[in-house]
């Protein structure tokens, strides 16, 4: 069986030209990341959101370098179609070009990435054209950036004002210029959305940014309703495997302490005898005993 022909960022700018839709997953792991390759994922993004989905933390700021090869290398085991995008963490670009280009080179060398994620606009342009111009593809990420969640005063719709609108327009174009093959539009409203989209001839990806975008984006997680405790208004749960996991995991638990797990269609079973008595006459004292004769003490022993 022929492995299939993975999707490049040359097919994600024909798919803005001929007006095909982008989707894109965020996943963590091989076993989520071949679920959406099978589904159809066009991009599987390996999100520096793991920080929060797998690692438990409040925010993506923790999240190292070495964290997204890990994950990345087990996403492209799974994943053999779709395009696989890597995020640089916080603090892994932010230094200085260097810095950045080392950073970005090992998500392609060691985690086997197809592109790299960088938060921010023009004040990143340089750096999104000195990667691109090494061979390094770079998908931008603008709006609602969860790197700066301290800078924004939390988790909170950005460009809903005259100003900040225009910013983050300038630095959409600015990233296009510097060579990015798409961005990702985070959290801004439609009518932000729509603008820059158009302007644009590059795709751009929207999470929480309306239907006006080229593409969409979840986090696989959020799709497949495996967390009730936050459902951002932008999440559409396309399944509620959670609550289902929860009942199975429960009915589980119940099986294991009644004894009916597990059954006899779970069991092996040998026709060898494994094991036979040994027939003790008398018991010796201990005393009796060699110090290396232990044999004598067990009612058992091999065949």
């Amino acid at each position: 069986m022929s492995t299939p022909r993975r999707v490049t960022i040359t097919d994600l700018r024909r798919m803005k030209e001929q007006g095909d839709r982008i989707t894109m997953i965020t996943a963590y792991d091989a076993t989520f990341a071949k679920l959406a390759d099978k589904g159809g994922a066009d991009v599987i993004l390996v999100g520096d959101s793991l920080g929060m989905v797998i690692q438990g933390q409040q925010d993506t700021l923790g999240v190292t370098v070495d964290d997204i090869i890990y994950h990345t290398k087990a996403v492209l085991r799974g994943a053999p179609r779709a395009h696989i995008v890597a995020d640089m963490p916080f603090m892994s670009y932010q230094t200085d070009a260097v810095q950045g280009l080392q950073n970005a080179g090992r998500l392609l060398k060691e985690g086997g990435a197809q592109s790299v994620k960088i938060e921010g606009g023009e004040e990143h342009a340089e750096l999104v054209y000195k990667l691109v111009r090494s061979g390094i593809p770079v998908m931008g990420h603008l709006g609602l950036t969860p790197q700066s969640v301290h800078a924004m005063g939390g988790f909170k719709v950005q460009g809903k004002q005259q100003p900040q609108a225009e910013q983050i327009l300038r630095d959409a174009r600015a990233l296009e210029a510097a060579g990015a093959y798409a961005i990702v539009l985070e959290g801004v409203p439609v009518e932000l959305s729509r603008v820059i989209t158009e302007a644009l001839d590059i795709p751009t990806i929207g999470i929480g940014a309306g239907v006006q975008c080229d593409g969409q984006v979840l986090v696989i997680y959020d799709l497949l309703g495996l967390f009730d405790d936050f459902v951002p208004k932008f999440v559409k749960q396309y399944a509620q495997l959670g609550p289902a996991a929860v009942k199975a995991i429960a009915e589980y638990k119940e099986e294991v302490q009644a004894g009916t797990f597990p059954t006899e269609a779970q069991t092996f079973h040998t026709k060898e005898v494994l094991f036979r008595p040994r027939a003790v006459e008398t018991r010796p004292e201990p005393s009796e005993l060699d110090d290396d004769d232990m044999g004598g003490l067990y009612g058992v022993v091999p065949v």
